[in-house]
């Protein structure tokens, strides 16, 4: 396992397995702080390619001035140590000036989708991720990319990205990891003390509430955020900040949800720790749950 720190060297890299080994590639972009989570896409990166990247990078563009950019968890020697096992090729942590050289003035932005949930309550967020993810596949050139559902409106914005730009890459998007409470596997977690982590756990319990509501014949989009509103405000430290229903590919509000697949995205602070979460109605389950054992 070679860690990369340099565009020129990863794009060499990249450049002689696609030219002369002929190999196929998969990326998993990452902000480092490794969890299951992560290593559930790096397991299918493996299984799916014969070479894997994992990139390592926290990007200052998608965090907002009063957001946790700063502090949030860093620890290459612990990522390294944690893809020790998964057969990795390539670490890619390039520093900030390598992402984003002097004078850099080249930013793009996914119309439409970014402006929604996450990115009404984070302005400027996804033009950050999608400048970076358009600067990574540049460098990369993977044949498959990585993600999780826990960030499903990034995932969305991301294969549109991929579509109107025309990027040789394929998004792999598989189910979020949870802990046996419910909660969804983030780095951010490592933020909430006992107490906070206990109660966000009602996140998925409100998200659980919304399909079983959905199950049970109700489509009217206000009743279900209704339902998850209810359950998420009854939790003491839960400050809830939005529940949205929306198409699941172009991200529309809904009023009354038919037969195509629709999101129920939540975000929520619990003490200071912003936390985000989602759930699919109408989509056909496959057999994997994302649920740890």
């Amino acid at each position: 396992m070679e860690i990369i720190n340099r565009r020129q060297r990863m794009n060499s890299v990249s450049r002689k397995v696609r030219r002369e080994l002929d190999q196929t590639m998969g990326l998993v972009p990452t902000m480092g702080a490794l969890h299951e989570g992560h290593l559930s896409l790096v397991r299918e990166a493996r299984r799916m390619c014969d070479i894997v990247i994992v990139s390592v990078f926290v990007n200052p563009a998608q965090f907002g001035p009063q957001e946790d950019f700063t502090r949030y968890p860093r620890d290459l020697t612990k990522d390294t140590m944690a893809l020790s096992d998964y057969s990795v090729d390539y670490i890619f942590a390039p520093p900030v000036e390598e992402m984003y050289p002097k004078n850099f003035s080249t930013y793009v932005t996914v119309e439409g989708l970014s402006e929604q949930l996450e990115g009404a309550a984070r302005p400027g967020h996804f033009r950050g991720v999608a400048t970076v993810l358009t600067v990574l596949f540049n460098i990369v050139r993977p044949d498959f990319a990585f993600f999780g559902q826990k960030d499903a409106q990034q995932t969305i914005v991301v294969r549109r990205l991929v579509r109107d730009l025309a990027c040789d890459t394929e998004i792999v998007v598989l189910p979020t990891v949870r802990e046996e409470s419910g909660l969804a596997l983030s780095s951010r977690n490592a933020y909430l003390d006992k107490d906070e982590r206990r109660a966000a756990s009602v996140i998925y319990r409100a998200l659980e509430h919304a399909e079983a509501a959905f199950l049970s014949g109700e489509r009217n989009a206000k009743k279900i955020a209704e339902a998850v509103r209810v359950q998420i405000e009854a939790e003491p430290r839960a400050r809830l900040e939005y529940v949205g229903v929306n198409d699941a590919e172009t991200l529309d509000k809904l009023e009354r949800l038919d037969d195509r697949p629709a999101i129920v995205s939540v975000a929520a602070y619990f003490g200071k720790t912003r936390l985000i979460d989602n759930i699919i109605l109408n989509r056909v389950r496959s057999g994997a749950t994302g649920r740890l054992a």
